[in-house]
């Protein structure tokens, strides 16, 4: 399997059974071996008390780019440790963009940044993620 279909069908299968990113209405906008560009709208229940997006979905947005894009080579990636800046609200209504940029990809560590921006290409926010890759893949032929 070439590189290109194997982080579709990665991504397509982690997709499938991922009940969050799927409740957030993350839509896949483009995926390629160590890249990820998500998409969703903000919904009002995903607001907090200030009637902001609440800054977990934000952060949860970039996981799933995060998660995408180092699952994307075949091997089961999985988050050591992330943070985000928050630079400007969002608010209801708004449609998040994330883009992965890959920093980092050794055999056992990778390391990402995912820019967030809104419908008006505004950067939102911006996430700095590190992986473990691990010995397992997606797919026994991946091996």
């Amino acid at each position: 399997m070439n590189k290109q279909k194997l982080a579709e069908n990665v991504v397509d299968k982690m997709m499938a059974d991922d009940a969050f990113s799927q409740w957030l209405g993350i839509e896949v906008i483009e995926i390629k071996p160590g890249y990820a560009k998500l998409e969703m709208k903000v919904r009002q229940e995903m607001t907090n008390g200030f009637n902001v997006c609440h800054g977990g979905v934000t952060f949860s947005l970039a996981d799933s780019a995060l998660a995408f894009a180092s699952n994307s080579y075949g091997r089961v990636a999985v988050a050591m440790e992330n943070n985000i800046s928050f630079m400007k609200k969002v608010l209801p209504n708004d449609t998040l963009t994330a883009e992965t940029e890959e920093l980092s990809l050794g055999r056992r560590i990778g390391v990402y940044n995912i820019s967030i921006k809104n419908q008006k290409n505004e950067q939102v926010a911006l996430f700095r993620g590190t992986v473990f890759r691990t010995q397992e893949y997606h797919f026994k032929e991946d091996n």
